[in-house]
């Protein structure tokens, strides 16, 4: 009985490690996954490339970016990809490429070029440089007399 028990709680963790955070099967990006030198020479031609960063904003300050991209988080994707130029080559940003790779495989389905996905704090790891983005001090409100 004991065994049982222990083959179930074992085969239930293996399934529920297949899923993503909406219960939804868990599937490998057909993106490729950029190293720091090919995001770096990339990035040589700043006029031929766009960031497309899908973090969240808090993300975003606290790990630190690359200084001009654009913030679509990876729900809202498909609602701005009219907003999204097609004359540039795409790098999809994430902090590890796991959702880069989901937006890389969105964008690709919708007829953007993309390079790949990559991840901030990959990319860090292997030597690059991100920049740190310190959000405003609050507005102090206003006292009424």
């Amino acid at each position: 009985m004991k065994k049982l028990i222990l083959m179930i709680v074992v085969a239930a963790a293996f399934a529920f490690g297949q899923t993503d955070n909406n219960g939804k099967q868990a599937r490998k990006s057909q993106a490729q996954l950029l190293t720091r030198t090919e995001i770096d020479d990339l990035l040589k031609n700043p006029d031929q490339i766009l960031i497309v960063d899908v973090r969240r904003p808090d993300e975003v300050s606290s790990i630190g970016g690359f200084p001009v991209y654009l913030s679509v988080q990876i729900g809202d994707l498909e609602k701005y990809l009219a907003f999204i130029p097609k004359d540039r080559t795409i790098i999809t940003l994430s902090n590890h490429a796991a959702r880069g790779g989901r937006a890389a495989d969105i964008l690709t389905r919708a007829g953007f070029k993309v390079a790949g996905a990559a991840g901030a704090q990959t990319y860090e790891a292997e030597g690059g440089k991100l920049t740190r983005i310190v959000p405003p001090p609050p507005k102090a409100s206003a006292k009424k007399e």
